[in-house]
């Protein structure tokens, strides 16, 4: 996914937590570590993911609201609830599929 804004791909995810708890995020909302959102550097506000842990199996819907991740070679930033649920809190980043969800 490196370098465009295509949603259906592979990389490497990480996640920002409780130290940006009410902070505004790049949407202008208040970020809840324990909600289901995600920073990606272009895809546009409120655009949702399904993002799956490739090592676990574990699947997770996120809305985009926020950019980032800023470190090279990640393509998403997740929340630390989306993180809880894909497992990948400990671990601090895995590989992830993104898939965008259509618009409902």
């Amino acid at each position: 996914m490196t370098g465009t804004s295509y949603a259906d791909s592979v990389g490497v995810a990480s996640y920002y937590g409780k130290e940006f708890s009410g902070r505004r995020t790049a949407n202008g909302e208040r970020f809840n570590p324990g909600g289901l959102t995600a920073a990606h550097r272009s895809l546009p506000f409120g655009t949702k993911l399904q993002v799956t842990n490739l090592r676990n199996g574990k699947k997770v819907v996120v809305r985009i609201t926020d950019r980032g991740p800023f470190a090279k070679g990640r393509v998403l930033d997740l929340s630390y609830g989306a993180a809880r649920a894909v497992g990948m809190v400990s671990s601090g980043t895995a590989k992830v599929k993104m898939e965008r969800l259509a618009a409902r």
